[in-house]
């Protein structure tokens, strides 16, 4: 069910995790979320990062808003993106947490890389008994969010298979019967949040793409095995709200998880057969090398290219980005194309100016082409002359 982006023609958001302030302290931990709003010090920080999170966006001028990605701890390489569900979900032993064995999707780094530092941080829960949703209360995180603006806002979440990958288990007999469990459990987690309001989820990082892109034949993991495991996920959400799809290829620290640019071009088949309304691909880091295959085979979806990229501090001139949604519009229609980041801009390597610059860029770039079509632009505060601390006469 289209919500946020119906009738808007070339809506502009950011993929999820932005930058946190300096002075936000405060985290999460083990805690449930409304546990933590209850002790004094942790709500105000909250409440101030999340009015400094959406205030932003909105002086940016983007459409759609996210939280931030707010309820994240402040460690290595964003590592709680993945570890939140399971330190809050039902039938995990988060009293003894064990070092993950596997590395990100299976890929190692070794001593010497930054990112063999993200995998030290990889510290689980392991499964001890039957998984359910327990207190991951996605539904309260969104509605402190959403509370505070009247701009739609974007709840965007690691998909269950990443969780199951890098939690030991007690439990259940095999990695599909976990993960399928997981499935199940995200599933009865995002209708509640679905029944609240939220006019947008997104699942962040399905296995799909990156099975396929690395040749994976496994006879049970496989790309169409990810495929059954995502539409399990988000059954019957879409009678409800607007499911996305992040197509994503990793970036803590803000860094990129493998050697060469990797292509979509495997796995566009079977994402057509994705139950989502968006689908999301990273296009500016890769040159948009897969921007024309997108627009040929991605037939049935919205389709979000990422216009500005999160592993570089270099702001995205609003050239570059009208240039790159021209391209874009070469490929697919103006009503089916949403412009985003890359990827979040939060995880530990950018700071809060570069990233408020590049979202200004990416929603004046937006502008340019909106003035050339005749489409309505967006009202930008930032790039405001009126609002220049430097005068001119």
């Amino acid at each position: 069910m289209l919500k946020a982006t119906a009738g808007k023609m070339l809506p502009t958001t950011v993929t999820g995790s932005l930058p946190r302030p300096s002075w936000y302290t405060e985290n999460l931990g083990i805690k449930s979320f409304l546990d933590a709003m209850v002790i004094s010090r942790f709500r105000e920080q909250y409440v101030d990062a999340l009015s400094v999170y959406l205030r932003e966006q909105e002086v940016a001028g983007l459409d759609i808003v996210t939280d931030g990605d707010c309820r994240f701890d402040q460690d290595v390489g964003g590592q709680s993106w993945t570890s939140y569900p399971p330190h809050h979900m039902a039938g995990f032993d988060p009293t003894h947490p064990k070092l993950a064995r596997v590395g990100a999707g299976g890929i190692g780094f070794p001593r010497g890389h930054i990112l063999h530092d993200y995998l030290e941080a990889r510290v689980m829960p392991k499964i001890v008994g039957p998984i359910g949703p327990g207190e991951m209360q996605y539904a309260e995180i969104w509605k402190a969010a959403q509370r505070m603006t009247a701009k739609p806002v974007k709840f965007g979440t690691v998909t269950p298979e990443l969780v199951a990958f890098a939690v030991q288990d007690e439990h259940y007999k095999s990695l599909p019967d976990r993960i399928m469990a997981m499935s199940d459990a995200f599933n009865q987690e995002l209708h509640d949040l679905a029944d609240a309001g939220c006019p947008v989820i997104q699942m962040e990082e399905p296995q799909i793409h990156l099975l396929a892109a690395r040749g994976y034949v496994d006879k049970v993991i496989n790309p169409e095995f990810m495929l059954k495991v995502f539409n399990n996920t988000v059954r019957g959400l879409r009678a409800k709200t607007e499911v996305w799809c992040h197509m994503c290829w990793g970036n803590p620290s803000q860094q990129r998880m493998f050697a060469k640019v990797q292509t979509y071009k495997p796995a566009l088949d079977l994402l057509n057969q994705l139950d989502a309304d968006v689908i999301t691909f990273e296009m500016k880091s890769s040159g948009a090398m897969d921007l024309e295959d997108v627009g040929k085979r991605i037939t049935e979806k919205k389709i979000a290219i990422g216009a500005i990229d999160h592993h570089t501090l270099q702001v995205e001139s609003p050239e570059e980005v009208a240039d790159l949604v021209r391209l874009a519009l070469k490929h697919i229609p103006a009503e089916r194309l949403v412009l985003s980041s890359d990827c979040g801009m939060g995880r530990e390597g950018m700071s809060r100016r570069h990233a408020f610059y590049k979202m200004v860029s990416l929603v004046q770039g937006t502008n340019i082409v909106r003035k050339e079509l005749g489409i309505p632009v967006a009202e930008c505060l930032a790039a405001d002359p009126k609002f220049s601390l430097i005068r001119t006469s």
